[in-house]
């Protein structure tokens, strides 16, 4: 598959909101979706359109290059090095001199081979280049990838419409998005929600119809907590699918939690006619209306009771060494840093890097715990499966850390300390804070790929300050 994506500021109006000047893909948000299959190669090229980047003197954990880019496709298993899916990439736009010089803009390819076994589901792609990551992804720099395979043939779901729900959260002020200059950015902006590009879009759904919804948070700093209700009560969300890897079997919810960077595949049938909405806790306004209306579709059309599962389970007896569990903790220290970014974004646990002074005071350590790009802070051997357990210390529940591996998927097997029956595979886990702190276990197995890539919150706004740490797949 070959596509080019184009990036340059861009007027775009946003329906229910109106124009804004914004970084997109080819021009619309979200960018073009993207389909493949197992066994094909998703090739890239990427234009830089965009304006030379401003001078920075602050450190590499404070934002910087807002104008350079890269590509990470989130979720998929393929490799993070060379031109494929690696995040230490930079794709910068042209100096002034080449501007003033009137140089051809840069292009970038990217070429990814996607495994033959791949599972197939939602993913989506965005911007990863440390320090510019959050002020891409809240202007509309996002995209949906969807790889085909054995669920779409259930017949079930290929009787159903197909249709992406892409939530991106906007921080746009003045119609655009403020320069992200101080750590108070996040919350001095408000959020604007879109679906698809629009503010409250309607969908239109028939009585006893099932549609497929492929959910994307492509949200940079709110967790989602989704339920469809109106008038007339609730219409049941039926899971088939998370992070890309299809379920055994339906799961019927009221309530369906995504994190920031989470996907979930549902089925939805039309009900009572009337209008439903699609909100988010703590959403001001709803995300999308439903209308119910027209013609029922006699008999109703049926939802799959099993399902072809996407990836078999890991088992603790999988785990070659026992005592080789690995830990983290999402830890942040506030006001100790001079200027505008006061607080300090911390990984810590055994894993953590290291302090410039081991003896100081660590809370206001300008290395401890942040990211570095020159050190390794997992080594992670490929055809072996670990242990994980991530806790934050956070007492806010409102504060949430999700964790985020690349490359991988995590099989999420205990939430605060209780079995999960079955496990979930995620390649995103959301963690909010509280007393007690909130933790997760997961299994992973490194697998197929070898190369430097990183494990971050996926609070993007973390990320950029320092909340990340370097991975190195290697070979056993």
């Amino acid at each position: 598959m070959l596509q080019k994506l184009d990036v340059r500021f861009t007027d775009v109006f946003v329906p229910g909101f109106g124009r804004v000047t914004t970084r997109t893909y080819n021009g619309t948000i979200p960018g073009p979706t993207l389909r493949l299959r197992g066994g094909h190669t998703l090739r890239l090229t990427q234009v830089n359109g965009l304006p030379p980047n401003p001078p920075h003197t602050s450190g590499h954990n404070t934002p910087h290059r807002p104008n350079s880019f890269n590509l990470h496709t989130h979720g998929m298993h393929v490799s993070p090095s060379g031109h494929a899916d690696n995040v230490l990439r930079e794709f910068a736009p042209r100096t002034a001199d080449e501007v003033a010089a009137d140089a051809t803009e840069p292009r970038y390819v990217t070429t990814i081979h996607v495994p033959a076994d791949h599972p197939a589901g939602t993913y989506w792609y965005h911007p990863h280049l440390h320090g510019a990551t959050a002020e891409q992804v809240v202007g509309g720099m996002t995209g949906v990838i969807i790889v085909e395979g054995d669920v779409d043939e259930v017949p079930e779901i290929a009787a159903a419409a197909d249709i992406v729900v892409c939530v991106n959260e906007l921080k746009l002020e003045d119609g655009r998005v403020p320069p992200f200059t101080s750590g108070g950015w996040v919350t001095g902006v408000p959020s604007t929600f879109t679906v698809n590009g629009a503010v409250n879009p309607t969908l239109r759904l028939r009585p006893g119809e099932v549609q497929r919804w492929r959910l994307v948070a492509a949200t940079a700093f709110t967790a989602l907590r989704l339920q469809v209700t109106g008038d007339r009560g609730r219409l049941p969300l039926h899971q088939i699918a998370q992070d890309g890897v299809t379920f055994a079997r339906p799961v019927v919810l009221n309530l369906l939690d995504l994190a920031m960077g989470n996907r979930a595949d549902v089925l939805i049938r039309g009900g009572a006619p009337g209008l439903y909405q699609l909100r988010a806790d703590g959403v001001h306004g709803p995300l999308m209306t439903i209308e119910v209306a027209g013609e029922r579709v006699e008999p109703r059309m049926a939802l799959p009771n099993s399902l072809p599962p996407g990836r078999p389970f890991l088992d603790e007896s999988d785990i070659a060494n026992p005592d080789a569990d690995r830990e983290v903790v999402f830890h942040a220290d506030t006001g100790v840093f001079t200027g505008a970014f006061p607080n300090a974004f911390r990984v810590l646990g055994p894993h953590a890097t290291p302090a410039a002074d081991p003896d100081g005071d660590l809370t206001r350590d300008p290395s401890y715990g942040l990211f570095d790009p020159d050190y390794t802070n997992h080594t992670l051997r490929l055809g072996t499966v670990e242990r994980w357990t991530v806790r934050t210390d956070e007492t806010i529940p409102a504060h949430s850390h999700p964790f985020h591996l690349h490359t991988n998927q995590l099989l999420l097997t205990h939430r605060d300390g209780r079995r999960l029956d079955p496990p979930i595979w995620h390649d995103t886990i959301g963690l909010s804070g509280g007393t007690p702190a909130r933790s997760v276990t997961f299994l992973a197995r490194y697998e197929d790929f070898t190369g430097r890539t990183m494990a971050h919150c996926h609070q993007l706004h973390h990320e950029d300050l320092g909340m990340m740490q370097a991975v190195d797949y290697v070979e056993p």
